[in-house]
């Protein structure tokens, strides 16, 4: 038995109403009333000796001990948003709930984001806030046996990790079937984090859920795809109803229908009554999602789009049926006229804009779902010594999976046997195949082209490239630009306001306007609601921002936030760290330089045989040349070190040195003739050594960090965008410059410390500009946090990325200028949608308000106002989606 903290009855925890997580404690509660009280104020009721100690296993899915504080983030998809009014109702109730910390909406992707305390709340809490504000959220559901169930206590224990699973809303265990039904957000659990979540429980799992795929966790499509075709049957109703009642609502323009329905005919007077009744029909059939929304939007004291709608279609209904069944209130009978078509129509064409609206919504989330395609569905498994073919899901952290000819890598992992060719162009963006050996990277997702190998699993599941790459996506797109702000608190006053210019614009009209005053003022009044748009100004930038972090995450580029993005756009100046940026981070045989009659196999064949003996980094490049040109290295007879000079030894019976000019003045080897061409070596940023056999002169080889291939490219674009190229590096002047001079950097800070590289990039924001950082060490990392925009080459260390606004996948410079060119292309997006969202109010409002009557004598239709909201919303769209179409300029 235990004890309601709030009312002190004693309960069997099997049979309480609730049970809620606080302080490292589960407590019971014995009715709904006293866990929303409890809620309300945990601290005070939690001091006591009530409730229970929880005693679980630490969560497979967050690795973290039971009562270890700390927050949770989960995505929920959100069904029913329209405007950026929703937006506000659903972020706002989530805010409500106590322990959510930050709870972002993204219009487009039609998803929540949620940062919670889950001692204080859990996701079925906030399910239950977003469905209190008329909106909705749905999952899969999966059912499996679970051994090891006993008692009541092992149903609270299973159900209580399963519970603490991101993305898991509901979770139920039969003790009587030892049945678990989970209820489950696809895009956020699976099926192998549900699993693990028992087994981290103490049960066992006999019967797992089917592996996930693109299908099963693509259900949000389905949910989309069937609200479609529900608004359309919606359309097609009110299409059909509004044919009828715009032909015989005024029957006297036509020359047949005159002559059987003349003015004040009871024929009319009936027909119109049928009207009145199939308009009804279409408001409660087509148009039902407006008057919910609105009474929902009523109840939590907050209008929307909904309210606009269902005012606009409701005055014009209750107007024409007390119009048409107590004509005797009107003073003429002119204002005895129906609105019926208003009503039908203008329900009609919203509704249909919504269609277009969802479907168009549905394309700019094409990045995600071509990303998740991707995943491989089986691997090929070395298990007690046989290959097995398992579900992806099930591979784990040290497996050897076989990959052959044409299969794709179904996870990250490194090789440890055989050679191929593997095509990574879905990831990095390159489009050659990239040689992969033995100890070199497999990335999951690609694909195999040529040769087999086997590789050694070491991220499996939501750790894998693939998968970071789809949750830094989805952040992305969850976030929101700057500007967006701005936007939320001018949409928040708009609806009101809209209402508000509505009455307004009735009184004038029914007071000063022409006769008969009250049609002109109804029909201001009307079209005023209905031509207001909120829809347009919430979507212009969620719209635009999703398709742009979309489009850089299939050109290799995870932009990490909408803030990134927009701050992007206005850089002024790119600071490019050299080693690992510009260049390509290892030292490379450049120049083999031969004097006395040697030739250059042989100075270079002698000198790697004997450098395979030593440690040095600058050694292992010249053993790497060797071997590039085919050559036989053999063992060093003899090897012995000079510090600060080189190396002497004897191999194949000849005496080598090997080192600086000062070993050879110090064993008298006369150079003279090549240290002009050492001196030039060096002016170009290379590293020359002088090599000595059998006592005589016989060249030099150089080696040096050497600059990519795509790296004096890109500098050049970068130029040619208007951007002030600097190059950072910690190596002498000398050599800094000999780089710039190659890529075409005029501006070096040549010798800088690793720990004064943020200082450097802090005088140059003090001079008044935008200054993004491009890196890929540790050291980095500080001068990464603290420029305007932070670009990690996606091949450098863990630190610099985990610090950086941007990440190329690639590990291009040509990166760095795609990500700009995207972010421009996108900001220029979301201008022209704000621009034609806030033009298309601005002046749809006034002549709604009829500000051009008493000039031209005309007065704005609600049908044509109806058309035209529907018209911005789907424009807004449609340009957001134009950004797919855009391609990386080269110059």
């Amino acid at each position: 038995m235990v004890k309601d903290p709030v009312c002190g009855m004693e309960i069997e925890e099997g049979k309480a109403h609730a049970r809620r997580e606080y302080g490292g404690r589960t407590f019971y509660f014995c009715s709904a009333n006293c866990e929303t009280t409890f809620a309300a104020d945990p601290d005070k009721y939690a001091g006591g000796p009530t409730g229970k100690q929880s005693r679980h296993a630490p969560s497979a899915t967050t690795g973290l001990q039971e009562g270890v504080a700390g927050p949770k983030r989960v995505e929920l998809p959100v069904f029913g948003l329209t405007c950026g009014k929703c937006v506000q109702a659903v972020e706002k109730s989530l805010r409500a709930v106590p322990g959510v910390a930050k709870a972002t909406v993204n219009l487009s992707s039609a998803r929540a984001f949620v940062d919670y305390d889950p001692a204080l709340t859990g996701v079925p809490a906030l399910e239950r806030a977003i469905r209190d504000v008329g909106y909705r959220t749905e999952g899969a559901t999966a059912r499996f046996a679970i051994e090891g169930i006993t008692c009541a206590s092992c149903v609270t224990r299973i159900e209580s990790a399963l519970l603490e699973t991101p993305g898991v809303v509901k979770a139920s265990v039969n003790i009587g079937t030892e049945e678990a039904t989970v209820e489950f957000l696809p895009s956020v659990a699976d099926p192998a984090a549900i699993k693990a979540a028992v087994g981290s429980a103490g049960y066992k799992v006999v019967e797992a859920p089917a592996p996930a795929s693109p299908e099963a966790t693509d259900k949000e499509a389905e949910v989309r795809e069937r609200e479609y075709r529900t608004l359309m049957r919606k359309w097609w109703f009110g299409a059909a109803v509004g044919v009828f009642t715009m032909l015989l609502s005024y029957p006297w323009l036509i020359p047949v229908l005159r002559d059987w329905f003349p003015r004040g005919s009871p024929q009319l007077w009936y027909t119109w009554a049928v009207m009145g009744i199939l308009s009804l029909a279409v408001l409660a059939y087509s148009g039902n999602q407006f008057f919910v929304g609105a009474w929902q939007a009523l109840q939590h004291r907050s209008a929307n789009m909904h309210t606009l709608i269902a005012l606009g279609t409701g005055v014009a209904w209750i107007y024409s049926t007390i119009a048409l069944l107590f004509p005797q209130l009107f003073p003429a009978a002119e204002f005895t006229e129906v609105y019926y078509d208003v009503t039908v129509v203008v329900t009609a064409l919203v509704v249909l804009g919504l269609a277009m609206e969802l479907k168009a919504k549905g394309r700019t989330s094409e990045a995600i779902k071509k990303l998740i395609g991707l995943q491989a569905k089986t691997a090929r498994v070395v298990r007690d010594g046989k290959e097995v073919d398992i579900p992806v899901e099930e591979v784990l952290v040290g497996d050897i999976v076989v990959v052959r000819p044409g299969e794709k890598v179904p996870v990250d992992g490194e090789v440890i046997e055989g050679t191929s060719a593997v095509d990574e162009s879905m990831i990095t963006g390159e489009s050659l195949p990239v040689e992969k050996r033995v100890g070199d990277e497999a990335i999951g997702a690609t694909i195999n082209k040529t040769g087999s190998f086997k590789f050694r699993a070491t991220k499996v599941g939501k750790d894998t490239a693939l998968a970071n790459i789809i949750r830094m996506v989805q952040d992305a797109q969850g976030s929101k630009v700057p500007i967006q702000r701005i936007v939320d608190v001018v949409s928040g006053y708009f609806t009101p306001s809209v209402a508000i210019l509505a009455i307004l614009g009735f009184m004038l009209w029914y007071t000063f306007g022409p006769e008969p005053r009250i049609v002109f003022a109804l029909i201001v009044a009307v079209t005023t609601l209905i031509i207001a748009c909120p829809c347009a100004l919430g979507m212009a930038t969620p719209m635009s921002l999703t398709t742009g972090v979309g489009l850089g995450a299939l050109n290799g580029i995870l932009i990490r936030s909408g803030e990134s993005l927009q701050a992007a756009k206005g850089l002024q100046t790119i600071i490019l760290d050299k080693t690992g940026t510009i260049t390509k981070g290892k030292p490379e045989l450049t120049d083999v330089v031969t004097t006395g009659g040697f030739k250059e196999e042989e100075v270079l064949r002698l000198a790697a045989g004997v450098e395979k003996s030593s440690e040095h980094p600058l050694a292992a490049a010249i053993v790497e040349g060797a071997r590039a040109r085919e050559l036989t290295l053999k063992d060093a007879e003899t090897f012995a070190a000079i510090p600060g000079h080189g190396i002497e030894a004897t191999i194949e019976g000849r005496t080598i040195l090997l080192g600086n000019l000062k070993l050879m003045k110090d064993r008298g080897i006369p150079v003279k003739d090549l240290e002009v061409q050492a001196t030039r070596l060096s002016d170009d940023g290379r590293t020359p050594m002088y090599v000595a056999i059998d006592g005589k002169p016989a060249g030099i080889i150089a080696v040096a960090d050497t600059v990519k291939e795509d790296s004096r490219d890109a500098i050049r674009v970068l130029k040619a965008m208007g951007l002030e190229v600097v190059m950072i590096t910690g190596d002498n002047e000398r050599t800094a410059k000999a780089i710039a001079r190659q890529v075409g950097v005029d501006r070096v800070l040549a010798e800088v410390l690793p720990q004064d590289k943020a200082f450097n990039v802090q005088k140059l924001q003090l001079e008044g500009k935008n200054v993004a950082m491009v890196g890929d060490g540790i050291n980095d990392a500080p001068a990464l946090a603290q420029s305007d925009v932070g670009f990690a080459i996606g091949t450098g260390t863990d630190v610099a990325i985990a610090a950086s606004d941007i990440t190329l996948i690639k590990g291009s410079l040509k990166g760095v200028v795609t990500a700009i060119q995207i972010s421009r292309a996108t900001m220029r997006n979301v201008s022209q949608n704000l621009v034609g969202a806030f033009i298309y109010n601005i002046l749809g409002l006034p002549i709604a308000l009829g500000v051009l009557y008493p000039f031209f004598g005309i007065l704005l239709s609600p049908l044509l106002a109806a058309i035209a909201m529907s018209f911005s919303s789907v424009t807004v769209i449609a340009n957001a989606n134009r950004l797919k179409r855009w391609k990386p300029r080269t110059a």
